[in-house]
């Protein structure tokens, strides 16, 4: 428990600054998050088949352009370049036909990729984009994923009998799951509607915090799916006692995906 909260504080000296400060700092700070998340996400695929060092290589550069994409902080409107989109078809197929070896390098490969680096680099991209309008926004979010978390793990702890989903999680309970989407849905509704827009309807604000912590709790079980389905416990120990960067962002890269639905209501 000492290693878990050691490592806890740590990292919040490191990220509290960086999340307040904004600007550069916080994009260097996404983008070297990004990296090492794509690394876990190709160590993940290493325990059944190792990539080859030149389609790693490829991998760390249009992360990169990915998650830097020129974006216009005026507008709430997120959009992808396609030169982006091209790039990355091509720089991961047509490897394909050069390793010409399934075992080396497959269009499974390529497509595992190609969807891992579009998945994590547009959730990065849109934390940065999210900063630059409002850190209001970025609270509002983790207390999405931290409340709904932590009152899972509580509620589920005092009084979980019923099993979620035992083949992915089993330590996840129904009774945590709805504990923690009560508390999660009041907390972050309340700063909502107190911080960022008071004339929302209360039946949208509720709507989507409901949909935000729900989709929070799925994502957890989608990385804790690709765990069993490779074979581990964590994705890496970049955190003694936590795991890796996917292990502590699985929820809030679902959320800020499912956020884009209703970014045009801020």
């Amino acid at each position: 428990m000492s290693k878990r909260i050691i490592s806890a504080v740590v990292a919040g000296a490191i990220l509290i600054p960086i999340i307040l400060i904004g600007g550069l700092l916080f994009k260097i700070g996404v983008l070297i998050i990004g990296l090492v998340a794509i690394k876990e996400f190709m160590d993940a695929k290493a325990i059944k088949k190792p990539l080859p060092l030149f389609i790693q290589i490829v991998a760390y550069i249009t992360m990169a352009l990915v998650v830097l994409i020129d974006i216009d902080y005026s507008s709430t409107l997120f959009s992808l370049d396609y030169r982006v989109l091209a790039a990355l078809f091509i720089a991961f197929l047509l490897p394909t036909v050069l390793y010409h070896d399934r075992k080396k390098y497959s269009p499974n490969d390529a497509f595992y990729m190609m969807g891992g680096i579009l998945f994590l680099g547009i959730s990065m991209a849109l934390l940065i984009m999210l900063r630059e309008m409002d850190l209001k926004i970025i609270i509002f979010l983790l207390s999405i994923t931290i409340v709904t978390d932590t009152f899972a793990y509580v509620t589920g702890s005092l009084v979980g009998k019923h099993k979620l989903i035992p083949e992915i999680s089993p330590n996840k309970t129904w009774e945590g799951l709805i504990g923690g989407l009560i508390m999660g849905v009041f907390a972050s509704g309340m700063f909502f509607i107190t911080c960022i827009n008071p004339e929302i309807s209360v039946l949208t604000l509720i709507f989507m915090c409901t949909f935000l912590a729900i989709l929070g709790q799925l994502g957890d079980l989608v990385f804790s799916a690709m765990k069993r389905y490779f074979g581990f416990k964590d994705f890496s120990n970049i955190m003694p006692g936590h795991g890796g960067v996917l292990d502590r962002l699985d929820s809030l890269i679902i959320v800020l995906l499912g956020f884009t639905f209703f970014i045009t209501i801020l």
